[in-house]
């Protein structure tokens, strides 16, 4: 009798196991021949080569699909321990979704986050196939949403190394230095559309180790200053509060294996009255270079309540 060792330390057990631990217990019925033990980070399974074999590549399949997906439910883990085929990982239902660009993202517990509107497909698409994208839209229409869901996906396939995401600091009505708290809980409140939809998308647990070790940035405009950006996916959210210098910075910043998305509602300005949009020149002046999609989005495309698009109507943000 052999011993074969597997670490599972790269996946959430109590998804791998189940609740209960369910799921360890289907697959110790699949596997009748070996004797399965898991403690902590590791799995000690004892039997002969040839069902070891067997088990080591099934089991790998479940810890691919549980590491990218983040959730494990008792039909697929049946259909990738019942695979036929053992020298490839079993077919995943969700395939056709992923190429159609219809499902970015599954978020925790399984949950599909959906390029759900025409315009939020066609920024999925563009994407794919150019570095920089602008998402121009009004409120409610998925543009930060959607540009978030494509960041947490390039991380979780590891086509980037880290995902930055920041916004101007510019109040809305408020003045900063009236705020309680240091610098970071003064701004934190302008962040924080950004943090929700990062809920929606990454485990609790995983988001605070991603933004303890800075594999996800949040960050003020002004702090990208000075850097460059590489081998990650950065965002830019209501870029129409940045002045013409501000955006041109922020631009430059982009380094040769970067994708950028820049998000913003034109009728949302919130600068001085006498200071121009940095957005609005950029889209004149940008809109013919190769490389670069434009994509905007209408109230079509809005997602939130059906009260916000007869708002956004009443309002004249919809032509």
């Amino acid at each position: 009798m052999n011993e074969l060792k597997l670490s599972i330390e790269n996946v959430n057990p109590a998804v791998l196991w189940g609740p209960n631990n369910d799921h360890f217990e289907i697959i110790k019925k699949q596997y009748p021949k070996l004797k399965i033990v898991a403690r902590g980070s590791e799995v000690k399974i004892l039997g002969d080569d040839h069902e070891l074999n067997i088990f080591q590549e099934k089991f790998d399949h479940l810890l691919q699909h549980v590491e990218k997906f983040e959730n494990l439910n008792i039909t697929d883990l049946e259909r990738i321990l019942g695979s036929k085929n053992t020298n490839a990982p079993a077919a995943d239902p969700s395939a056709d979704k992923f190429a159609s660009g219809e499902v970015i993202v599954f978020g925790p517990n399984g949950v599909m986050v959906k390029a759900r509107t025409a315009n939020q497909r066609k920024m999925v698409d563009c994407i794919n196939k150019s570095d920089i994208l602008f998402a121009i839209g009004p409120a409610g229409t998925g543009k930060t949403y959607t540009a978030v869901a494509l960041a947490v996906r390039a991380l979780k396939n590891k086509e980037i190394k880290r995902i930055i995401l920041t916004r101007p600091a510019v109040e809305a009505g408020e003045n900063l230095g009236f705020l309680p708290g240091d610098l970071k809980e003064k701004i934190d409140p302008y962040l924080r559309p950004l943090y929700d939809a990062l809920d929606d998308m990454i485990p609790a647990e995983k988001l605070k180790f991603y933004l303890e070790n800075r594999t996800i940035e949040i960050a003020p405009l002004a702090f990208m200053r000075g850097r460059t950006l590489d081998n990650c996916f950065v965002i830019l959210d209501e870029a129409q509060n940045a002045t013409d210098m501000q955006l041109k910075m922020f631009l430059t910043r982009m380094g040769p294996s970067a994708k950028f998305i820049v998000t913003g509602d034109v009728t949302q300005i919130d600068l001085p009255k006498k200071q121009q949009s940095g957005l609005h020149t950029a889209l004149r002046i940008l809109t013919d270079i190769k490389g670069i999609e434009i994509v905007y989005l209408s109230g079509e495309d809005v997602v939130r309540h059906k009260l916000v698009r007869k708002i956004l109507e009443a309002y004249g943000d919809i032509q």
